[in-house]
């Protein structure tokens, strides 16, 4: 069964996209320059929104969890980019502010995935471009 979540957010004048790490994208409505994970702000929905089933999906150690970034800029442009990472049974989806996807295996309440095959570093700097440009983005995950 595949499940998914969308979640909306907008870029920022600060988006670096230099965590060599890991991946952001927060609610909070501001972003300083030493937030170099972060590629979006704003968001509309945080991981405590979840559904129930999208978590325990999530949660097991064997779901592959792909996470596809789309950048809508005013002039219509549009930048894609997909990270596929793991699940984990430590999963909790219980943050209320901050999705972040790692290439490690560390996990806390912010984590949406783990073993990430990209960060933040490794999105196409056309898209990040965008992003630091305020250029709309559609974060969706997806868990199989």
């Amino acid at each position: 069964m595949t499940l998914r979540e969308v979640v909306r957010a907008r870029g920022h004048e600060n988006v670096s996209a230099e965590h060599a790490s890991t991946f952001e994208v927060t609610s909070d409505d501001w972003l300083t320059p030493a937030g170099d994970c972060i590629l979006a702000v704003e968001a509309d929905r945080v991981p405590a929104d979840f559904d129930a089933d999208f978590v325990a999906a999530c949660c097991d150690a064997d779901a592959t969890i792909t996470a596809t970034l789309t950048a809508t800029t005013d002039d219509g442009d549009t930048y894609t980019q997909t990270i596929t990472g793991s699940g984990d049974p430590d999963l909790s989806f219980e943050n209320e502010r901050s999705h972040v996807g790692r290439t490690s295996d560390y996990v806390d309440d912010r984590t949406v995935l783990v073993d990430a095959d990209g960060a933040a570093a490794d999105v196409d700097r056309d898209l990040v471009e965008a992003l630091a440009d305020g250029a709309d983005l559609r974060f969706e995950l997806v868990v199989e």
